[in-house]
């Protein structure tokens, strides 16, 4: 196999290749979905997450909404969401965003969370009537949700998933001989049963692998094929971006033409859509994830 080139962090030093560079957030649509988000007082994981397609999606006018707060209890060394105790959750946010999604008038809604470990029931209830009050306001739109690990309580994974979502997304966010530094308080084997127990539950699913972390090609092509093999569909594949100093640095900047090789690996490994690029984030292109 050609081995195609990476560049090293250290290599660029403070300079990232120019096929990372993103538009600011501008235009009429992104103030739209700005004064709606500010209005209705919504978490969005495009802003707490820094992701770098905002202004692309929000100037479409689609959103991903994060529900159950806006302070997580895990503490992934990737991750910019804001680690701690959560206050109290809001019995009232269901509404709050579905109203959000129907002013919006998207086709399809992205839904996220943050981790709620210290719940008994995961934050499930509110999953689900975030769902169902979603498709009763807004029956014509189709919903994917982005749902964190249960920590192997399978009652509160099948509450979450039956709203009626078409996609179930669950991130194994990187390879398996990374977790301890990357993920240190979930399981790789874990994620792998909630994607496999979600399949059976009759959801399309989905996951997403953050690459540059010094993860190995053998180790995707293994992580692919666990994932395979426990029923997920759809795998989302992009570079990994320090949030801040304080998190897990980069460790290669991984060129366009490997990407596009992972996507060609995944497909004719079994996967049923790849969607694979630097800038390529779990709700990217979301849209396309529905019917595949």
């Amino acid at each position: 196999m050609i081995e195609l080139p990476v560049i090293s962090e250290e290599a660029t030093r403070r300079k990232k290749p120019d096929w990372l560079r993103v538009k600011l957030p501008i235009g009429k649509e992104y103030a739209k979905v700005r004064k709606l988000v500010d209005e209705h007082k919504l978490h969005t994981i495009c802003e707490s997450g820094n992701c770098p397609n905002m202004g692309e999606c929000w100037g479409a006018g689609t959103a991903t909404f994060m529900i159950l707060g806006n302070v997580c209890t895990r503490s992934c060394s990737f991750c910019a969401v804001a680690t701690g105790r959560p206050p109290e959750y809001d019995q009232d946010e269901p509404r709050r965003v579905a109203e959000a999604i129907k002013l919006m008038g998207v086709k399809h809604a992205v839904i996220t969370s943050v981790n709620r470990d210290e719940l008994k029931d995961r934050g499930a209830e509110i999953w689900y009537q975030t769902v169902v009050q979603t498709k009763e306001l807004s029956p014509s739109t189709t919903i994917e949700t982005l749902i964190p690990d249960v920590k192997s309580n399978w009652d509160a994974l099948y509450r979450m998933i039956d709203g009626g979502q078409e996609v179930v997304s669950h991130n194994m966010e990187t390879v398996g001989s990374l977790y301890r530094r990357v993920r240190p308080q979930a399981k790789y084997e874990r994620s792998l049963e909630q994607i496999k127990l979600t399949k059976e539950y009759g959801k399309r699913t989905k996951t997403g692998i953050m690459l540059g972390l010094g993860e190995t090609k053998e180790e995707v092509f293994k992580a692919m094929d666990d994932l395979v093999a426990h029923g997920c569909d759809i795998l989302t594949l992009g570079q990994y971006l320090q949030p801040t100093k304080m998190h897990i640095e980069v460790a290669e900047f991984i060129h366009p033409d490997m990407f596009a090789m992972y996507q060609e690996e995944g497909l004719k490994r079994g996967l049923k859509y790849v969607e694979s690029g630097p800038l390529v984030r779990s709700s990217y292109h979301a849209e396309r994830h529905v019917n595949v």
